[in-house]
């Protein structure tokens, strides 16, 4: 049998497939929850739109609100502020509408967390707006999302710990409803929480909101309801109806909201504005703050001024400045900036003071005298001390035993040096 004989008989064994079309899914919207009537008793409204039912409580506040020791309305200076500042920063808004933003789940993390309650405050010329969006079951939880309108361009969110929990929740449930739902965008983002760890790093123990509130805001909530109830209470809404027990919830949420908005206020003018800075540690933190985000000069310009200001008060403006002092070639300012740290310091950055005195005394000063001596001090502190991490003190060690051993053949030239053993 020749190949292309072959060919066709291997062709006529082969069964045609059949095409099976897709099969359309079909989306019927569902009806309203048995209990709707309870629901709307306390105050909330019911809107609809092609995905179901949702239910909304929207509360206007005037621009003279006061919560905690805040006025709601200086906000706007506060973005005006920004919107005239030379140089970006993680708490600038982008153009666009700004909208403060928080939201209640009934689980921390997984698909099986529900988001059921959105609030967001939005600022208008003379009052603020906000609205809670209540998913009234999981079954409308496509018209919940797609009334929150966050699929639309263009927004700013203000949150507390949004980054990493709120919005990301929001994309593991929006994803559930993509063929419904439009995209949704990442919209720019002003984390709070990490900008409340930059600014009050060393003076709080704890982040949580509650905490900033009451240290912070000067605003001590009444009768609120610890956050781990709030899943537990919605729960209890939907299966007996009981919906104004609810409204402990949302007023747990309302407050989150109202402290984002004082909370962006103090923090924007301690971060541009000296005399916000209460001491000076809060003050250096800021100045640290923009040296990480790439504003050398913005950083520099501000540790200097906190130097001479407070002086030796926290040594630890002294250690950031050193290293700026140093990269302008300003060696003696460097010198006298890290001598601070040495002699009022603590911890590592005591000991990486001694280590930069040595290397400045040697190359820069050619005193090898005090290079040695300031090797031989950081040397005893990592010796002597049990709270550096062992990868921290082992790291030292090698390198000032490798310094001094270059050190000492600049003192003594004529002697040879026993080079120090690996440590096993």
């Amino acid at each position: 049998m020749s190949y292309e004989q072959k060919l066709m008989a291997m062709k006529s064994l082969l069964k045609k497939t059949t095409v099976v079309k897709e099969v359309e899914e079909t989306f019927n919207i569902p009806p309203a929850p048995s209990y709707e009537q309870r629901w709307l008793t306390t105050g909330m409204e019911k809107i609809e739109n092609e995905f179901g039912v949702v239910y909304k409580r929207v509360i206007h506040y005037p621009l003279d609100t006061m919560h905690g020791d805040f006025r709601l309305g200086d906000v706007k200076q506060k973005l005006m502020k920004w919107s005239e500042a030379d140089y970006m920063h993680p708490l600038a808004p982008n153009a666009g509408k700004l909208l403060f933003f928080d939201t209640e789940t009934t689980g921390l993390k997984g698909a099986g967390a529900v988001i059921f309650l959105i609030g967001l405050l939005e600022l208008k010329s003379d009052e603020f707006i906000m609205t809670q969006y209540v998913l009234p079951n999981p079954d409308h939880e496509a018209a919940f999302l797609y009334a929150s309108e966050l699929w639309k361009e263009g927004l700013t969110l203000v949150t507390y710990n949004g980054k990493s929990f709120d919005f990301p929740q929001l994309q593991t449930r929006w994803s559930l409803h993509r063929k419904l739902l439009p995209p949704l965008p990442v919209p720019h983002q002003i984390d709070l929480l990490h900008g409340s760890r930059r600014i009050w790093k060393g003076q709080m123990e704890s982040f949580k909101l509650t905490e900033v509130e009451r240290t912070q805001l000067g605003f001590n909530r009444k009768d609120d309801i610890p956050g781990h109830m709030a899943p537990i209470i919605y729960q209890d809404a939907v299966k007996n109806g009981r919906a104004e027990i609810l409204m402990k919830v949302m007023w747990h949420n309302e407050w989150d909201i109202l402290s984002l908005v004082t909370l962006f206020s103090l923090s924007t003018d301690i971060v541009m504005e000296e005399a916000s800075q209460q001491n000076a540690q809060i003050a250096t933190n800021i100045a640290k703050w923009f040296q990480d985000l790439g504003l050398k000069d913005h950083s520099y310009a501000e540790l200097q001024r906190i130097a001479e200001e407070y002086g030796t008060s926290y040594p630890m403006t002294h250690f950031h400045l050193g290293f700026l002092l140093k990269r302008h070639k300003e060696i003696d300012r460097a010198i006298q900036s890290f001598e601070i740290v040495a002699t009022h310091g603590t911890g590592r950055e005591q000991v990486l003071a001694y280590e930069e005195l040595a290397k400045l005394y040697e190359h820069q000063v050619k005193d090898y005298s005090l290079a040695y001596e300031r090797i031989l001090c950081a040397d005893q502190l990592v010796q002597q001390s049990d709270e550096f991490t062992s990868r921290f003190s082992n790291r030292m060690k090698k390198s000032l035993a490798k310094r001094e051993m270059r050190v000492n053949r600049k003192l003594f030239p004529g002697q040879a040096q026993e080079a120090p053993q690996e440590e096993q």
